[in-house]
């Protein structure tokens, strides 16, 4: 890198100090002080895969650097030293103008698309990979409501009311209607059929309710505003639906992407049987209940299609996020009403989806897997039905 090159300090960085703790064993045996406590930084970037530690040095050097303005890099050289500054940049936290590696990039587009830094770190350092969350569960010996509650102790109360309340007026119930009924099948569903198939018009229903375009209108030219059955904010609608498709009719097991414009499935890539199963498992960190679902339905954001209108705004990640619970609740009634199940998760291996489906998280992030299919005839793993509308004593579906 030349002297005459500028440079600056990445756009989304959080800087948080944590202890250290060693062991000395030579204090140990002579009965000193043996648990020595160092306090290192830990420095957390959006562009960046991993946080980065760094010493207390390191943070002074980095905090003299602008963010927002491209320095010459022999004035910031001079002001933090040369060594200091060459490995901040070999560390991807200080960028170079004009440059064309990979922190380069990605830092440029967090800063393109407007993200909100705060957003931004939660969204990129939320995400797993590799994590059997089913495993991990046994592993710590926590495996019912008696485990936790003998653990942690019993759990906040059910109900809440406030003890400043100063009148209470009582609300009349609704009369019972075809909503009603629907809703109280609403259950999340983890007997899945692995011998059944999905038929094509099943899935084509789902994905019309739950993602499809009811009818759009041309706000300006190039601005499209689109109504679906979901409220978004601004009306502008991130979400895609992905899917990893074991047993549907007339589609091959792989990867496929649902293109709401057309109302049709795009195949991204065909798969062994074997393959699109133990990429579902994977999906959902392990959770094989889950995994023998015919269909299972990745929800994603497009993120800049909301980042356009609201820039660098605070509250539009969360919009984004309550955006996937409206959709995802408009899944599982479409799905009751054709007698399916269907669930939601957010325990999912978010980076090997994208790795799977090609997806940059800074610009197409994985928020959620969904699943649908019909469910077996004997419930052989636990549901939640406490109104009894799907199971029957005998662990039979109604």
């Amino acid at each position: 890198m030349s002297h005459d090159q500028r440079v600056r300090r990445c756009a989304a960085l959080s800087l948080q100090p944590q202890d250290r703790l060693t062991l000395d064993f030579t204090a140990l045996l002579t009965g000193g002080e043996a648990v020595r406590v160092a306090q290192v930084w830990l420095a957390t970037a959006a562009h960046l895969d991993q946080p980065i530690e760094l010493e207390a040095a390191g943070v002074d050097a980095l905090g003299r650097i602008n963010e927002s303005r491209w320095t010459p890099r022999a004035q910031v050289a001079a002001a933090i030293g040369e060594d200091w500054l060459r490995r901040l940049i070999d560390l991807g936290l200080v960028l170079a103008e004009g440059g064309v590696s990979r922190p380069d990039r990605r830092d440029q587009r967090v800063r393109d698309m407007q993200w909100h830094s705060q957003a931004a770190l939660g969204h990129v350092f939320s995400r797993w990979s590799a994590i059997d969350s089913v495993a991990a569960q046994n592993e710590s010996r926590i495996r019912s409501t008696e485990d936790l509650i003998a653990e942690f102790g019993p759990p906040p109360p059910h109900f809440h009311a406030r003890a400043d309340a100063r009148l209470r007026t009582p609300l009349l119930r609704p009369s019972a209607s075809s909503l009603d009924t629907l809703m109280a099948r609403r259950a999340t569903c983890r007997n899945f059929d692995s011998a059944r198939i999905l038929p094509m018009a099943s899935l084509g229903a789902l994905l019309h309710r739950a993602f499809g375009v009811q009818a759009s209108d041309e706000l300006a030219p190039g601005a499209v505003a689109l109504k679906k059955n979901h409220p978004s904010g601004g009306g502008l609608h991130p979400l895609e639906a992905y899917l990893i498709v074991q047993r549907v009719e007339r589609l091959a097991p792989g990867l496929y992407h649902y293109n709401a414009e057309m109302h049709a499935v795009d195949l991204l890539h065909e798969l062994p049987g074997e393959a699109v199963h133990s990429l579902a498992r994977t999906a959902v960190a392990g959770q094989d209940y889950f995994a023998d679902a015919p269909v299972l339905l990745v929800i994603a954001a497009r993120f800049e299609r909301s980042f356009w209108k609201y820039r660098n705004h605070p509250k539009i990640y969360r919009a984004i996020l309550l955006e996937a619970g409206h959709a995802s609740q408009n899944l599982y009634l479409a799905a009751t009403e054709l007698e399916l199940g269907a669930f939601i998760t957010a325990a999912i291996n978010e980076v090997d989806i994208e790795q799977a489906f090609d997806l940059d998280p800074i610009e197409e992030g994985v928020l959620a897997v969904c699943g649908i299919g019909p469910r077996k005839a004997l419930k052989t793993t636990v549901e939640l039905d406490p109104l009894g509308a799907v199971w029957n004593r005998d662990k039979l579906l109604l």
